[in-house]
């Protein structure tokens, strides 16, 4: 049984803990928030947690979850600095900071702890997100398939250089607004085509859903799938003609280059 913790309990990190809290490992959860009603609420939903103050947790935690915004990370660690250096073991630190590399978190870091750094999606929060994991090489063995197991719950777990990380979130955390950007538009179509607005909306959702579930069950290439669909001289490639001519694939691909360079910047 392992004591984890989680300072900052906003979308990001208040998902993550609800992930946690679904393990049946017998894991205690504490809970730390400025906003100490935002914290109450997640801890409604996750049983053998409870809110504390941020001393205790960092004083007690084995496993502690860093979910605050990259550029509050250094003045956080100015305050939790004396708690870490009172611990007799130091803890597993994870941070979920976009941008900012496991160096620079130890250099924010008063004590050599274990740092793993992780880059979670909002899909997390149903369990159906994906989590990019990477670990410096103070982290065991046995410390990091202790993260992997609370991560679990969350939903797809990648292992993956630390190099990648913020040119992969620039993917995986971005990409669910570009996503839904997209099954709004193709539900704007379907409006524009006749459809009520809830049937649209369904329609396309479960659309992109199902499209996703088949490439990734299948390692499918997408533009495999693209050619299953498009018949000759049929609806769907007349679609795709339209979408070639209106600069799809370049709007998308420019807008992954300006998040990742915007990544960098808050590092």
């Amino acid at each position: 049984m392992a004591i984890i913790g989680f300072i900052g309990t906003g979308n990001m990190g208040g998902a993550l803990a609800l992930a946690a809290g679904r393990n049946t490992e017998g894991d205690r959860i504490l809970l730390y928030d400025k906003d100490k009603q935002t914290a109450m609420r997640i801890s409604h939903g996750i049983p053998r947690s409870r809110v504390t103050e941020r001393d205790e947790l960092v004083e007690t935690a084995h496993y502690i979850f860093i979910g605050v915004k990259p550029q509050m990370l250094q003045g956080l660690f100015n305050e939790i600095n004396p708690a870490l250096q009172r611990r007799d073991e130091h803890p597993v630190l994870v941070s979920m900071a976009a941008g900012v590399s496991i160096e620079k978190i130890r250099a924010y870091s008063a004590v050599e702890c274990p740092i793993i750094r992780i880059m979670p999606n909002v899909p997390v929060s149903v369990g159906a997100g994906l989590v990019m994991i990477a670990r410096d090489n103070l982290a065991s063995d046995e410390e990091f398939s202790a993260v992997l197991r609370i991560l679990t719950p969350a939903g797809e777990i990648l292992p993956i250089e630390e190099r990648l990380i913020d040119a992969g979130s620039a993917v995986s955390g971005c990409g669910p607004a570009f996503a839904a950007m997209f099954i709004e538009a193709l539900a704007d179509g379907g409006v524009s085509a006749g459809l009520p607005r809830e049937t649209a909306a369904i329609l396309a959702a479960q659309t992109l859903f199902g499209t996703a579930v088949m490439l990734t069950k299948n390692r499918m290439h997408p533009g495999v799938l693209k050619d299953m669909v498009c018949s000759p001289a049929g609806t769907t490639i007349e679609g795709v003609r339209t979408l070639e001519e209106r600069g799809l694939r370049g709007a998308v691909m420019d807008a992954v280059i300006a998040a990742y360079e915007k990544t960098l910047k808050l590092g």
